[in-house]
């Protein structure tokens, strides 16, 4: 089954809260109430899922979702082995068996059947009917139904209905403000305060051209990437092209326009012969 992984870590993971989203994830997951994450792509949706999941000390299945994701991906399917037939449970069904966090991202990129069948799971009944098996599934303690997706890319054919969100507890993510996002990099690499500082200031530059040229923003998780490419010893300026500017763009003229940016800003700095 592709794009699915199980996460299953034994140390807590760094994650540096922007408000009060682990106070509101506990209290839903208290409440065994499911919790909907937006926000742009690389903003820390993922790590603080992870982080949370580790918390609370529950397992955790990851499902990265795509346009060719079903139900039966979700919830399983009849298999064919040793000369029988065998019934597999997909990563919601084994959260729900087990009071697990399920964690779909991106959710939106899934088929539309995909969306209709965790609705059972998101109010009071806590259920998952599975048709082919004729079990009804009640979720175990513990169990919770997390969901996250972009906004941005929201349109009329790819978008979450109303009657959707309003089953779940909805909180937005962004970009860290500077000193947080600061601390983020420097955390997460290793690297010096001087060069977390330029990244992040030099992100927020570039981030002011989102609306005009970028169809996506520069994210915290390629200032991490470009940090760590630095700490491996390339120089700044080709670890920013590499990890920051290239994945940003195909067009020239704009990823042109961008290393101009990058370079006003670093040329000179770091990059000795």
């Amino acid at each position: 089954m592709k794009n699915i992984e199980n996460l299953n870590h034994h140390n807590v993971l760094f994650y540096q809260p922007q408000g009060q989203e682990v106070e509101i994830f506990t209290s839903a997951w208290q409440q065994q109430l499911p919790v909907l994450l937006k926000g742009p792509t690389g903003c820390g949706k993922t790590r603080f899922v992870q982080h949370m999941a580790e918390q609370l000390g529950k397992k955790l299945y990851t499902v990265a979702c795509h346009d060719d994701l079903s139900a039966s991906d979700l919830i399983g399917r009849h298999l064919i082995g040793n000369g029988e037939t065998y019934w597999q449970d997909g990563p919601l069904t084994r959260a729900v068996r087990e009071g697990a966090v399920c964690y779909l991202d991106e959710v939106v990129e899934a088929r539309k059947d995909t969306i209709v069948a965790i609705h059972p799971l998101t109010d009071n009944r806590r259920i998952l009917p599975i048709d082919r098996t004729g079990e009804m599934i009640e979720a175990a303690p513990g169990f919770m139904l997390v969901i996250s997706y972009n906004p941005g890319y929201q349109n009329l054919l790819k978008g979450l209905k109303p009657s959707t969100r309003q089953r779940f507890v909805a909180m937005s993510f962004d970009y860290p403000d500077p000193q947080t996002e600061v601390k983020i990099v420097t955390q997460e690499t290793g690297c010096d305060l001087e060069l977390g500082d330029g990244l992040v200031t030099m992100a927020n530059h570039l981030r002011q051209l989102k609306d005009h040229d970028l169809e996506e923003s520069v994210s915290t998780r390629l200032l991490i990437y470009t940090a760590q490419l630095v700490q491996q010893g390339l120089p700044l300026l080709t670890a920013c092209r590499a990890a920051l500017v290239e994945p940003l763009t195909d067009d020239e003229d704009t990823l042109n326009a961008l290393l101009k940016v990058v370079e006003a800003k670093f040329g000179g700095l770091y990059d000795q012969p």
